[in-house]
């Protein structure tokens, strides 16, 4: 439904304050310009962040706050200019809806990197208002920011690669050159560490789960196709695994050790940070010199880049492990993320949710 100001009236699930808790919220979209794409939501992942932000713990929460970044929809409309989309197509729509277009990240399909980005939700688009995320009916993006979802992939499917999938894919897909022998190590088997394992598998590595405790090694070896399990509270396991490994993706959203881990690298091994922690992380800075082992950090991963993971995913028949719920249970999902209680990513079935 359109306003007197040509802007649509939609309704989504915002908190109001630090305690994160969700409801429904009345807003207004932009109306559909003419390099836009307007879309009725379908599905959107949750993802931990949606859980830190909606509780300021991460960045400065500007509420109300709607979340959500893993977003499939149907387009309901497109503007004049826009000849890549098509109305009744399913798309979707990442963690990033507008950058600066001219730095030199925009230049060469990096534009997760621009110092200018907007986030899809809790950010300020160019029109000075608040973005809100895909915890609602409808959204209206630029078209730059809108990738294709494939025919052979269910959208609920989908959802998860958008944001969880392609954190994973884009620091793997720069490991390629070093040929499919690698042995990698996914730190964390949640929303990301579990795509990240199939992505590791479908490129060839050999891949090693390393969790707190025991209770997923057989969902790891057996449902996700890992070579090796390693807890990393067992001292002697992994003084066995120590300098195996060529990489670690590091997907933890929580403070944790990281000298534990590193000890597990080849000399120019490499530590990738793609969780994101709510307080610092600290570490013995020759856990670092003595194997010239790098620590960096990957931010989820541009258009380019979510376009071929849902190609490649496609391709190699790949699925994620999803729960998907109604909007009404978006309170207790986020209650059992934070207590680790869900395989391995819920996704929100907006369009059959009665969102008021």
């Amino acid at each position: 439904m359109s306003n007197s100001d040509g802007g649509r009236n939609v309704v989504g699930w915002a908190a109001r304050d630090q305690t994160g808790i969700l409801s429904p919220y009345s807003f207004t979209i932009r109306k559909t310009g003419a390099e836009d794409v307007a879309m009725k939501v379908l599905y959107c992942g949750v993802d931990h962040t949606d859980l830190h932000q909606i509780r300021n713990e991460i960045h400065m929460a500007n509420y109300p706050l709607v979340p959500g970044h893993e977003i499939v929809g149907e387009v309901i409309e497109l503007g004049s200019d826009v000849r890549k989309f098509k109305v009744g197509q399913i798309v979707g729509v990442g963690g990033i809806i507008g950058s600066c277009g001219s730095c030199s990240c925009c230049q060469s399909n990096r534009e997760q990197y621009c110092s200018n980005r907007i986030l899809t939700y809790n950010g300020v688009y160019k029109d000075g208002k608040p973005t809100q995320g895909g915890f609602s009916s409808a959204m209206v993006v630029h078209h730059k920011f809108v990738v294709s979802i494939p025919e052979k992939l269910q959208p609920e499917q989908a959802a998860p690669l958008l944001c969880a999938g392609v954190t994973a894919y884009s620091p793997l897909r720069q490991l390629r050159g070093a040929g499919e022998g690698l042995r990698g190590g996914i730190l964390g088997l949640g929303g990301v560490g579990h795509v990240g394992v199939k992505i590791a598998k479908a490129m060839g590595h050999h891949v090693t789960v390393i969790s707190s405790s025991d209770r997923k090694r057989r969902e790891a070896l057996d449902a996700l196709g890992a070579d090796a399990f390693l807890v990393s509270s067992d001292d002697e396991k992994m003084a066995e695994a120590a300098e195996s490994l060529d990489y670690i993706l590091d997907t933890v959203p929580a403070v944790h050790s990281l000298e534990l881990y590193l000890s597990l690298l080849k000399v120019d091994g490499k530590l990738i940070l793609v969780g994101v922690a709510p307080k610092p992380l600290q570490l013995e800075t020759t856990a670092v010199i003595l194997g010239r082992k790098s620590i960096t950090g990957s931010l989820i991963g541009s258009v380019e880049e979510t376009e071929e993971l849902l190609e490649f995913w496609g391709e190699k028949g790949l699925t994620s492990m999803i729960e998907v719920v109604k909007m009404e249970y978006v309170n207790k999902a986020m209650e059992r993320i934070e207590g680790n209680d869900v395989r391995y990513r819920f996704v929100l079935d907006v369009a059959g949710s009665n969102l008021h």
